[in-house]
């Protein structure tokens, strides 16, 4: 009976222990959601920003490396022609 009883105690804290931790979880959500609404267009902003940038960086890249490759190809076109010509 007093094991019962016991459990029964255990079971009470156990439950009142969930409730409160989820009503604290619920009360942070509820006092930072203004703060999150007002921060989403900075971040929003933020993130625009930064692929921009790298979609500036990745076609100057891009732009540099054309060039490269058609020199490459007006001095080593040739050899690659004659050594697949002699094989």
């Amino acid at each position: 009976m007093f094991a019962l009883t016991l459990l029964a105690f255990l079971f009470l804290v156990v439950c009142i222990i969930g409730a409160a931790t989820l009503a604290l979880k619920l009360m942070f959500k509820i006092v930072l959601l203004p703060f999150k609404l007002l921060f989403l267009p900075i971040i929003a902003i933020v993130l625009i920003v930064k692929f921009a940038i790298l979609l500036a960086v990745g076609v100057a890249i891009l732009a540099c490396l054309i060039p490269l490759a058609i020199l490459f190809l007006i001095f080593v076109g040739p050899l690659l022609l004659l050594i697949s010509a002699l094989t």
